[in-house]
């Protein structure tokens, strides 16, 4: 059943630039699979890092529900029980959601306390449910956390390029 149009509705956005913050999360939820010769397992959650940029840098880029399908690829490509990252990535979406309704205002280094929060939020229960609780990975979590925390601005930068060049398109 179509719906109809009214005279000021705009409408409705035909290009492939839409898919843009969708296909740059999958990318980086994809890097997780690249082999990567480490000492340490301290790969921060690019695909994590991609939505949260996304998110505090663009609100409006994906909606509300687009954190449980990414989740779902995610959860699927990295190997952590099904579920875990759609659950955890759709309650940091809602998390967003109820500080974007309260404070009016956010500076950048406000966004980084939330994404900084989220990552911990995520990477903690995570482990909570992906290991049993005597794995002694809480100094290698604590790192990865600090680590992906760190790269939170780089990702918000590549957000805001890819924006750019989905406004010029």
């Amino acid at each position: 059943m179509s719906q109809i149009r009214g005279p000021f509705d705009e409408p409705p956005d035909t290009s492939v630039t839409r898919f843009v913050p969708a296909l740059s999360i999958v990318i980086a939820s994809t890097l997780t699979v690249w082999p990567i010769i480490a000492s340490l397992p301290v790969m921060p959650p690019f695909g994590l890092l991609m939505l949260l940029g996304w998110r505090l840098s663009r609100p409006l880029s994906l909606p509300v529900w687009a954190a449980l399908p990414l989740g779902l690829y995610d959860d699927l490509v990295s190997g952590q029980p099904l579920g875990n990252a759609m659950l955890f990535w759709t309650l940091c979406f809602f998390m967003i959601d109820l500080i974007d309704q309260r404070v009016v205002f956010r500076d950048f280094w406000q966004d980084w306390l939330i994404a900084g929060s989220s990552i911990a939020f995520c990477l903690i229960l995570g482990r909570l449910v992906a290991s049993p609780l005597g794995a002694h990975v809480d100094t290698l979590l604590m790192l990865q956390i600090a680590v992906a925390t760190l790269l939170f601005p780089l990702a918000t930068r590549i957000c805001t390029m890819l924006a750019r060049e989905e406004e010029s398109a």
